[in-house]
Order: C-alpha cells, then structure tokens, then sequence
C-alpha cells in the first residue's frame, strides 16, 4: 500500500516537498498543487516552475491538472512529456468557490455527461498514464453511483476517493460508507484519501479496505510531517525536528522569495496546521499567529514544549 502526500495549494510546493523529504521521507510520491491550464493553454511561469524537474529533489513528483476542458488537458500533456513526465493527474475534487464557479475541480461533478465526453476524449487521445482525484459528488453521496459508472468505463490508472460532496467541504466526517461501495465495485485501483491525522487514522482504512493501492495524507501531514514515518513504525515526531523543519524551511523560503515578509506568510500558513500539535500552548500558538517578525516567529517556536 503507497503512501503518499496530497497537494495543499501555496503549502506544498517544491520548497516543501524537497525539505520534506530531506527531513522525513516515507511518501512514495508527491502530488504537485494542480496546475491550471487558461483558455489560451498557457501555463503561468510561477505554476510551471513548480514542477521543473531542475527544482525537484524528490524524485517522486506527481504533476496535478485542473482543467474540464480536453483539448487544454491534451496540450498540456504534450508540454510535461518534454520535462520527462509521463504520468499526469486531474483534480476533480477541489472544493474552492473560484474553482466551483468556471466548472472545474469538483465544480465538474455537476456535469456528468460533460466528464463522460471529457474522458472519451483524452483516453482516446493521450497515451499518458491518467489519474483522478474526486469528490463522491457536488450536493450528495446519492451522486456518486453515476460517477462511479464513468470511472469504471475508462482505463484510470488510480481512482483517489476523498468521501465528502463538494459542499460539504472538509466539514463532519469523511463518509467512510461511500468509500465503501467505491471499494466494493471499482475497476481502476483505488485510493483513499480524508481525515487521516494519526497513526490510528490510517490503521483504521488499512484494516478496513486492505486492498486499496494507496492511502493519501494531506493536511495531516503538514501538522504531523513525521506522519508517513511514524506509519512505518518509525519514530514520533519530536519539537525538535518540528522547529529545525521551520528553520530549514525559513532559509530555503528567503532564497526563493527575496523577503522577510513572504516568509513569515508561508511558515504562519504551515502553523495554522503544525500548532494543533499543542493544544495546550494557547498563549505560544497566539504569538506565532501574531508575530510580526521572522525573529518574533523563531522565538515563539523554540520556545514549545516537547512533545
């Protein structure tokens, strides 16, 4: 069973997931934050730089697109096979409202008819690797038997199942009986993805569904970056590797971005998740939110309690 580390956007770009590896290792491969093709099939430099095999250490990188248009899909196939990728991803999960609203992400789900030409398309196509991400429908689980009838019709290579509709975002509980009947009438390996933040999180989905091909952590992971390595029966996470990832991560970020400013936004970006860890320390986890400085920011993070 693979493990591997979902794309959060603005989180888990090639700083990340390099410094990651670096640190933790245990994902078998990096799901790269989708990137999303415009109406002139143009891909923004900032979006392609992301997944420039020059900028990836991993060597473990997924590329993710975000499209339901096929002709854009096809052409931008043909531009990551000259960066050596011959596997690509579609996101039809992404709940955001700017996504929803152009019929993207799991805005596509409204459409089933739509996805179904979308796929005969590409499969007929490309002669890519072809993976998807989905919702289990937009408003209600009742949808996803209709989906699921389109998946089967096509030769995915991995079906990744996060078991929430798109309104329901990341809120309740990931419906674990949806992700059944996937597993139970599946033709395409399966994935599982949502909710998984402990160790007892994952053992729970590897028990029950012990043939899924993989299980994808996501935020989770960026609270817990040991998360794939305590899963091996590695050792816990400790404070110390938690502040020495941020220090690491500061370092490479002021490189990259040529400021103090911008700095300090991603690493707060990544506390918001990486503070759960200390519960008790509301006072400490108030000053790292507040710290208007990278100094201000390292002092309130040294200053954690052991784990």
């Amino acid at each position: 069973m693979k493990l591997y580390f979902a794309p959060l956007e603005g989180i888990t770009t090639y700083t990340f997931r390099n410094t990651h590896a670096e640190m933790f290792g245990g994902v078998d491969a990096y799901f790269a934050p989708f990137i999303n093709p415009s109406d002139l099939e143009k891909v923004s430099r900032k979006g392609m730089r992301d997944i420039l095999p020059e900028n990836d250490t991993t060597e473990k990188l997924k590329v993710q697109v975000l499209t339901s248009n096929a002709e854009s899909f096809l052409k931008f196939c043909e531009k990551i096979k000259s960066l050596g990728y011959y596997e690509i991803n579609i996101n039809i999960g992404c709940p955001a409202g700017t996504v929803v609203r152009k019929g993207r992400g799991s805005g596509f789900l409204q459409y089933p008819d739509a996805m179904d030409e979308f796929f005969h398309k590409i499969f007929s196509e490309s002669d890519m690797k072809i993976s998807v991400k989905t919702r289990v429908g937009y408003s209600v689980h009742d949808e996803f038997a209709r989906l699921m009838e389109i998946y089967n019709r096509y030769p995915v290579s991995e079906l990744t199942v996060h078991p929430r509709t798109r309104e329901e975002l990341y809120n309740g509980s990931a419906s674990l009986e949806s992700f059944a009947f996937a597993y139970n009438i599946s033709k395409n390996p399966l994935c599982y993805n949502g909710d998984i933040c402990m160790v007892k999180d994952y053992e729970k989905i590897s028990e029950q569904f012990p043939d899924v091909s993989g299980v994808m952590l996501g935020r989770g992971a960026v609270m817990n970056p040991a998360l794939f390595r305590e899963i091996r029966g590695g050792e816990r996470l400790s404070t110390e590797e938690l502040v020495e990832f941020s220090e690491r991560l500061s370092e490479k970020y002021r490189k990259v971005l040529g400021s103090d400013v911008f700095t300090l936004h991603k690493l707060k970006e990544i506390w918001i998740y990486a503070g759960r860890n200390f519960p008790e320390e509301k006072k400490l986890i108030k000053a790292i939110r507040k710290a208007n400085t990278l100094e201000d920011f390292k002092s309130a993070i040294r200053a954690l309690p052991k784990l």
